[in-house]
């Protein structure tokens, strides 16, 4: 086996999703398993270089992980040859110029979503990156997880017959910081900042239904700001100017319907954080972030409407859970993970990858006109992309 080390800067990584699911699930999880293996004798060997603003929680997370690289000189960094690929997990509002910087410097691009803070320079950002002739690459975590592979397997094996509609439901009660510490970070209550949940989560949503159901070809959609004043990480209070909750309808490419809730001020009523239902005229089911059940049309009891009467039926308990079979076997592994994987043999090995910066430019325009659709109260048609 010849080991190559592969230098990834690494910018963003001191918040929390840069740092949990980015640098150590995926980055140092791939070196705990002894690197990347290629199969064809060639076991990448990443080597993260930590960028940031704060150099004493550079040091402190290098310290932490036994990293010896780090830096908040970014222009500096990209200038080094040694460094074939930038990261960007920033807040959204600093990423745009970043990433130009990259691409300029001849680096291959791997960025969380959105990868701009508007249509026009996410496009741009793709048209750059492919006349730079780089491999540029977006995250697009929830296709990978446990719950949605296995929807996935049903789908492709033609158990909903013809799919009529998607429901999804996401979030969970984000606190205010006032009695109890906030989850997430105060700019992303902040819509100057780039915050808000519509940019967020519209995202996602757009991968996850272009993926498994077909491209959404319109969008309406109703923002709140449920919880106008929040307390930010030193205590003290701000004005929520960033929608905290976003209610939305996604017509799809072969007819099918989606409604999809997003919401930071949610209590969780259901098995898991985000739940998609699926029904079709075969079969329905409900998928999570790791589970899936379904119920079949042969197996569909058959409910009576009467409100004067107690339910006689537990309806959960009809429904069969889908087993987290794998082609090889095996557990299935954290989704930031495995799409990390695929982008690094995107790039050393020119294996297929197709979610990239234009396909992170579909997001950011879900976002753009679900944002244009609440504030003029009307239905938007989304057209197809292109560069």
């Amino acid at each position: 086996m010849t080991r190559k080390t592969v230098r990834i800067a690494m910018n963003g990584v001191t918040g929390r999703m840069g740092h949990r699911q980015h640098l150590v699930r995926s980055i140092l999880a791939l070196r705990e398993q002894g690197g990347l293996d290629l199969g064809d004798g060639t076991v990448l060997w990443p080597e993260p270089v930590l960028v940031g603003r704060r150099e004493h929680a550079l040091r402190a997370l290098a310290e932490r992980h036994g990293l010896e690289h780090f830096s908040t000189d970014l222009d500096a960094v990209l200038a080094d040859d040694s460094i074939d690929i930038y990261f960007d997990a920033q807040v959204t509002s600093a990423r745009e110029e970043a990433l130009k910087k990259a691409i300029s410097a001849g680096k291959h691009i791997y960025t969380e979503k959105p990868s701009a803070t508007g249509l026009d320079g996410a496009l741009e950002l793709a048209r750059l990156a492919n006349a730079a002739g780089i491999k540029h690459g977006v995250v697009q975590d929830k296709i990978f997880l446990p719950g949605l592979l296995k929807l996935k397997r049903l789908i492709d094996g033609g158990f909903f017959g013809r799919i009529l509609s998607v429901r999804g439901e996401f979030g969970y009660w984000v606190f205010e910081g006032d009695w109890q510490e906030a989850q997430r970070p105060s700019w992303n209550y902040r819509s100057e900042d780039g915050g808000g949940i519509v940019v967020d989560m519209f995202p996602h949503w757009e991968y996850v239904l272009h993926e498994l159901f077909g491209r959404v070809t319109s969008v309406t959609a109703r923002t709140a700001t449920h919880i106008p004043e929040r307390f930010d990480e030193r205590g003290k209070p701000y004005q929520a100017t960033a929608d905290d909750a976003a209610y939305g309808i996604f017509e799809l490419e072969g007819g099918a319907i989606a409604q999809i809730n997003s919401s930071w001020t949610v209590r969780v009523n259901r098995d898991e954080l985000v739940e998609f239902q699926v029904d079709g005229t075969e079969g329905s089911a409900v998928a999570g972030l790791r589970n899936c059940r379904a119920q079949h049309r042969s197996a569909t009891p058959k409910p009576v409407w009467n409100p004067d009467l107690p339910a006689t039926e537990a309806f959960r308990d009809q429904w069969q859970e889908v087993p987290d079979n794998q082609p090889e076997g095996g557990d299935f592994s954290n989704g930031f993970k495995a799409q990390w994987e695929l982008f690094l043999r995107h790039v050393y090995a020119d294996e297929p990858y197709h979610w990239d910066l234009l396909a992170g430019a579909r997001g950011v325009q879900l976002a753009d006109l679900g944002l244009k659709s609440s504030a003029e109260g009307r239905r938007y048609e989304v057209p197809e992309l292109g560069l």
